[in-house]
């Protein structure tokens, strides 16, 4: 492993353990009854809130970990779409980026094929 990419992995494990640490979000989804119907409408809209927060959270872990598995196999910074070379200004950027710039274009441009391979909708990656 070079050292860019031990000082990589370190950047992934901070950023992978501010993610998983923030749980408190959970504590959101927990359904209060309420009498009132606006109260209840309220209650759903931050559930809602919390719910996507976790979605993208956890795509974000799944996405930390599965970079620093790479850096582990040796293949981190190779696109998983087209096997090319993913630009090392672009893994400054994002460290956990899994596509080269050109795959996230197409990716992007196709909502159907911007799902992540674990089946979760990722969010624009941009570099």
């Amino acid at each position: 492993m070079t050292a860019d990419f031990k000082a990589t992995r370190k950047i992934l494990e901070v950023k992978l353990k501010q993610a998983t640490s923030g749980r408190a979000i959970c504590d959101s989804i927990r359904i209060n009854q309420v009498a009132d119907p606006l109260d209840m409408t309220q209650e759903a809209a931050a559930r809602d809130v919390a719910v996507q927060l976790l979605d993208r959270e956890s795509a974000l872990v799944r996405r930390l970990r599965s970079a620093i598995d790479r850096i582990d196999d040796g293949s981190y910074g190779v696109c998983l779409r087209c096997e090319e070379d993913i630009a090392p200004k672009r893994l400054k950027a994002i460290p956990w980026a899994e596509l080269c710039i050109e795959c996230q274009e197409k990716a992007d441009q196709m909502p159907s094929q911007r799902t992540h391979r674990f089946g979760v909708e990722e969010d624009a990656e941009a570099a």
